[in-house]
């Protein structure tokens, strides 16, 4: 735990350093987030702060897990292969994120049509569900309570594949105030590197605090008011990864407890949407996803992301409890 605490230390200042000059050249580029105009009308104030942020994140990781994947090369044993694949899914999912963020900007407003980033996600999930059921043999369900895993054999792929995709989706919907999707994606990594730690994954607890750190260091320039935002390259790349993390932990049952909020919000968008067909326009919410619902409560943006946070932090600590059962 200690190597795996200082590698997150690391990773905060590798990206915090970075951070900065990414902000200035993103600004040079022209790169800035467009808001909806349906949306809140306190979120227009943001309209061209700097986006693709996720690059923050994801290139301090790369780095750090590379170099300690060349020391093992020369003979030092200080990360383990198995890693990557959640790196592998990160750059993938993160590199689908940056074309989308881009085609925003540059080309089309609404980015990469749904249909077709869908249908990437869905390739990148199948290559990774192959690798993680072949190469590294996961074909099993951790449930709290029983002692026994149960192995559920081939259809752990598609039951995988379903899962990351819809992790990088919701953590896609939640990013939508300053610090939110974050926040919660930093407390929702360290809850699942407290569970690989107690199951003896070093590797996987290395790799998970490194990511911790490079979110905590986005947070900095994050924070409201925001100078950066994640935009879906952070956001795919995060919640892509965050699946891929609980199912090498077995404990992806879990799932929708550590990330209680990113599921919450994910379903405040599909029960808006059911519900406005049915009903012939009517809405369930006044906005969705569900951040904004509260916006318009009456909820400072702060008091949203802050209180959302407290949750999410709950919910981390119940699906910890839950594992050790």
């Amino acid at each position: 735990m200690a190597y795996s605490l200082t590698l997150g230390t690391i990773a905060f200042l590798l990206a915090v350093i970075w951070g900065r000059p990414l902000i200035n050249l993103l600004r040079q580029l022209g790169i800035g987030k467009g808001i909806r105009i349906e949306g809140p009308s306190t979120h227009q104030v943001k309209t061209g702060t700097p986006t693709m942020g996720g690059l923050m994140i994801l290139i301090p990781v790369l780095v750090i897990t590379g170099v300690l994947n060349v020391a093992n090369v020369l003979g030092y044993n200080l990360i383990g292969q198995s890693i990557l694949v959640p790196l592998g899914v990160l750059v993938a999912f993160g590199a689908l994120g940056a074309v989308d963020d881009l085609m925003g900007v540059k080309v089309i407003t609404t980015g990469l049509l749904g249909r077709y980033k869908l249908m990437w996600q869905l390739i990148f999930a199948l290559i990774t569900a192959l690798f993680l059921h072949y190469a590294l043999d996961l074909r099993s369900i951790a449930v709290p309570g029983i002692a026994q895993r149960i192995d559920i054999g081939w259809f752990y792929v598609p039951v995988a594949m379903f899962i990351i995709v819809g992790t990088s989706n919701a953590v896609n919907l939640t990013d939508g105030l300053d610090g939110l999707a974050g926040s919660i994606a930093a407390v929702a990594f360290a809850a699942y590197g407290v569970i690989a730690f107690l199951q003896g994954q070093i590797w996987l607890v290395a790799f998970i605090f490194t990511v911790v750190g490079a979110l905590l260091a986005f947070l900095w320039y994050n924070a409201h008011p925001a100078e950066l935002f994640m935009g879906d390259t952070g956001s795919l790349a995060i919640g892509a990864t965050l699946a891929v993390v609980a199912l090498m932990t077995g404990q992806w049952l879990l799932l929708p407890v550590v990330g209680f909020v990113f599921m919450a919000e994910a379903a405040s968008v599909i029960l808006q949407v059911t519900y406005f067909k049915l009903t012939g326009g009517k809405r369930l919410f006044k906005m969705s996803p569900l951040h904004h619902h509260f916006e318009l409560l009456g909820w400072s943006e702060t008091h949203v992301t802050q209180r959302f946070w407290l949750i999410g932090i709950l919910s981390a600590m119940l699906g910890i409890a839950l594992a050790l059962i």
